[in-house]
């Protein structure tokens, strides 16, 4: 049977089902649970705003978002979240999904911390964006009803320290590769986390350029 979350079923087709077992296996309790969430939060910002979206597609851009952040599938030099792009795309590739439903998937996670920006895309890019934003920065909560929160976290519950833990995922996701967060929020991240991060000024960049004028 589906399973049904605050009103939002979720997808149990193969890939549904294979997406989930491959996330829980290399993903920790922390990063499974958020992913889920942030599938719902997308789901029920899809209803409130009655876009037409695919949940399918949403599921598989919620729980591939932070893969690149695990060792299995984060690369020495590019973005966490263009490593978790390449993981879904990969993925679905071998589901033989068609390829606009891929390129879809991959840019929604590829986005997925590049404030407004998404929003006005396609609902998968959007919705997966909504949902991060809900659970890591608390966005839109008030829009979400009581009994919509309390029914998701029950099923995938915050951990007391969610807020800390998470900023250390990302930290220990990014801390190896830090030119990766120029320009996005994970330079805020390593501005925290990391004593000896630098963070790069884009004006210094253009000045010092090896333009002459």
């Amino acid at each position: 049977m589906s399973e049904i979350i605050a009103g939002i079923r979720v997808p149990d087709s193969a890939i549904a089902r294979a997406a989930t077992q491959l996330v829980r296996d290399t993903e920790d309790d922390l990063l499974y649970h958020h992913s889920r969430r942030v599938f719902f939060w997308g789901a029920l910002t899809g209803e409130r705003r009655s876009l037409k979206y695919d949940p399918e597609l949403l599921y598989l851009g919620a729980m591939f978002h932070d893969m690149g952040l695990t060792e299995k599938y984060s690369s020495p030099e590019l973005r966490f979240e263009v490593d978790g792009a390449n993981a879904a795309r990969e993925f679905m590739k071998s589901y033989s999904v068609p390829a606009r439903d891929v390129e879809d998937v991959w840019t929604a996670i590829a986005l997925h911390t590049t404030p407004g920006i998404p929003e006005h895309m396609r609902p998968t890019i959007a919705l997966v964006t909504a949902g991060v934003e809900m659970d890591v920065l608390g966005i839109a909560y008030h829009d979400f009803t009581n009994e919509q929160r309390d029914h998701v976290c029950v099923d995938h519950p915050r951990e007391p320290n969610f807020k800390e833990n998470i900023i250390d995922h990302f930290a220990i996701g990014t801390v190896s590769k830090p030119l990766t967060t120029f320009g996005n929020v994970k330079a805020d991240v390593l501005a925290l986390k990391d004593v000896n991060y630098v963070r790069q000024n884009f004006c210094s960049i253009i000045l010092g350029s090896a333009w002459p004028n």
